[in-house]
């Protein structure tokens, strides 16, 4: 019986959840192979030159999802205050011109000679695990308030709004199963989109991004040219798409088209159907998240993984979202899907810890159904 239950708790993990990780991880691959080739070959005179940086990052992010899989969650519980520290620091020196990375008029990265990365994509990493840290602690609202306001300003000072909001709405959800006053919550809630509103009105290239967003044909070739590109790959793909490599929108005609706006490549490649399969693969990952997070074993865990999934959950939306004209173009990159290393590399590291979470669920489960039937046998 023993051994029994010992094998169990060596095969407890939700391989679902495991294979739905790694299969989008795939479709990436194959799908920024597709998108990026036209700018690849312009560029780099290679057309899998972006793709074979992806796999890079994907080999790394991979060994690191299987390695904290293997770690016990607890030990995120000692280092999270470490590793949150580690990340502020990171996010302040790039907003440092001698440290950070100006692109497109945004300092976001830090450059490490033949590589680069964005302490932002960390800092969502490491504010989960902080936010959860202190959920187990039972600290108050102020202790969770001052941190992801800190955060949110030094992101805003990059700048970038769409993963404000992503880190946001991270915080705000942890804070809100934490477990602390409704009331000061809901006063945290206001305030919040207070200052989002402030943000928007108060830059001329977010202002006109709202605009565009509320007038989507007004200025095709101008503003509107993004979205415009985006609505034409949809039309194009119609129900079945015009084939797997077929795109003619990612000739340079789409912009951003192997990041923020590669599902608007997909849809037109496999149609509204295909795109549906992927939206399940989503759902369905975050149904799985979820599942491990309702039953975890204890308060850290539990924030853990729901901060965990929760990220995943408001990047898909906001992405998909602006690919449809739903809500306006954010920058926000498809998880697992639009290329980015240092995205790819810390949702693969989050999601081995979801998954090692996971396991400790079953052990729970396994040892209580032992128990049981120890205790049946002895009557």
């Amino acid at each position: 019986m023993l051994s029994s239950v010992n094998k169990k708790l060596r095969t407890g993990a939700d391989w679902q959840f495991a294979f739905l990780v790694l299969s989008l991880t795939l479709l990436g691959l194959l799908f920024i192979a597709d998108a990026s080739a036209p700018q690849a070959l312009k560029f780099f005179n290679n057309r899998f030159y972006f793709a074979r940086q992806q796999l890079v990052w994907s080999l790394v992010g991979i060994v690191l999802f299987v390695l904290f899989s293997k770690i016990n969650y607890k030990f995120w519980f000692r280092y999270a205050s470490v590793i949150f520290f580690l990340s502020v620091l990171a996010l302040i020196l790039v907003i440092v011109p001698a440290f950070g990375l100006k692109a497109l008029g945004a300092r976001r990265w830090l450059n490490f000679g033949s590589f680069s990365f964005q302490p932002s994509e960390l800092i969502k990493f490491a504010l989960v695990l902080y936010f959860a840290r202190l959920s187990e602690l039972k600290k108050g609202l102020l202790s969770f308030a001052i941190p992801l306001v800190l955060v949110s300003f030094l992101i805003m000072l990059e700048p970038d709004l769409g993963t404000t909001l992503v880190v946001a709405a991270i915080g705000i959800f942890q804070i809100f199963i934490s477990g602390v006053n409704v009331f000061y919550f809901f006063i945290l809630v206001l305030t919040s989109l207070f200052f989002g509103v402030v943000l928007i009105i108060s830059s001329d290239y977010r202002r006109a991004r709202l605009m565009t967003f509320l007038e989507q044909t007004a200025d095709p070739l101008g503003h509107g040219y993004h979205i415009t590109q985006v609505l034409i790959s949809l039309g194009l793909g119609g129900l079945f798409g015009v084939g797997l490599g077929e795109s003619k929108q990612k000739y340079l005609f789409l912009p951003e088209a192997a990041t923020d706006s590669i599902f608007a490549v997909i849809a037109e490649e496999v149609g509204f159907l295909g795109s549906l399969v992927l939206i399940f693969l989503f759902v369905y990952l975050i149904y799985r998240g979820f599942k491990i997070a309702i039953l975890s074993p204890d308060t850290f865990s539990k924030v853990t993984t729901f901060g965990f999934v929760v990220w995943i959950g408001v990047q898909v939306l906001l992405n998909l979202g602006s690919m449809t004209a739903l809500t306006p173009l954010t920058g926000i990159p498809l998880p697992f899907i639009s290329y980015g290393g240092s995205s790819l590399v810390m949702l693969l590291a989050s999601t081995g810890i979801i998954l090692n979470i996971s396991r400790h669920r079953q052990e729970r489960s396994v040892l209580k159904r032992f128990k049981k039937r120890s205790v049946l046998k002895r009557r």
